[in-house]
């Protein structure tokens, strides 16, 4: 059995982190936590898991995956979980209003593998067992990733949508080659981590709420969501994020009379 554990835990590097948001049961995430493993990824973090952590209901259905479980970390909000990542998806059966990028589980993966390859910190973010993510925390991601199941059925447990996308993580590694490299590139750009980004965001709905921006009040919420989804798409770079924050300053500043 050592040697299985130790084995387990060399696979288990370099994958995207696994999101759980507001999970419900423990031993739901101890299924995820196998499902994890099986296919080498360890990096699980907990949104306000309903029956606590650590709890060793999970760790029984885990089924000896010891070190997805023990190495597991709770946030108390979603931003909080995906502030160190630069790459963020978020799974949902259900159509958005969004228009965000939606791509299949093998597309999705394959994305994931680029960026982590490049020393880029990735997730994926999965929704409650009962009504999965809200707008909101969909807002949060790059880009969406749905299943193609039967539409009469659509319906998966937390486990069986971990399971299918740690398996298209692991499958894109086979892939062939890749294609002949241009002669030259653009110089790579450090992406921006999350918890800086929705400071940006943050910061930029403050400007524009003290600009009377949001009218009528009312439609606040979905101005502010049609606002942030536009500001992620973009996949800013660390610099272009603090470029922007000096920007949004500088018209603070003079807003307060300061300043040329």
């Amino acid at each position: 059995m050592a040697g299985t554990d130790r084995t387990a835990e060399t696979m288990a590097s370099g994958g995207p982190a696994i999101v759980l948001v507001e999970p419900q049961m423990a031993e739901n995430i101890g299924m995820v936590a196998r499902a994890m493993a099986n296919f080498g990824l360890a990096d699980l973090r907990l949104v306000t898991p309903r029956d606590g952590w650590p709890n060793e209901k999970a760790r029984a259905t885990a089924s000896r995956a010891d070190h997805v479980i023990d190495g597991a970390r709770v946030f108390d909000t979603v931003r909080e979980a995906v502030a160190d990542l630069t790459w963020l998806l978020a799974t949902t059966a259900r159509p958005r209003d969004s228009v965000k990028p939606v791509r299949g589980p093998q597309g999705a993966s394959a994305g994931l593998r680029a960026r982590i390859a490049a020393g880029q910190p990735a997730g994926i973010l999965f929704g409650r067992e009962r009504f999965g993510l809200s707008n909101e925390e969909v807002g949060l991601a790059d880009e969406i990733v749905t299943f193609p199941v039967n539409p009469a059925f659509a319906s998966l447990n937390i486990a069986q949508a971990v399971l299918l996308m740690s398996y298209e993580w692991m499958q894109s590694a086979g892939g062939e080659g890749e294609a002949e490299a241009p002669r030259f590139a653009a110089p790579e750009m450090e992406p921006a981590e999350k918890g800086d980004l929705h400071r940006l965001l943050d910061h930029t709905e403050a400007l524009l709420d003290r600009l009377g921006y949001f009218r009528p009040p009312e439609r606040k919420v979905a101005l502010s969501e049609k606002l942030r989804t536009t500001l992620t798409k973009a996949n800013f770079s660390r610099m272009e994020v603090h470029a922007l924050h000096g920007v949004l300053r500088h018209v603070e500043a003079r807003l307060d009379g300061k300043g040329e």
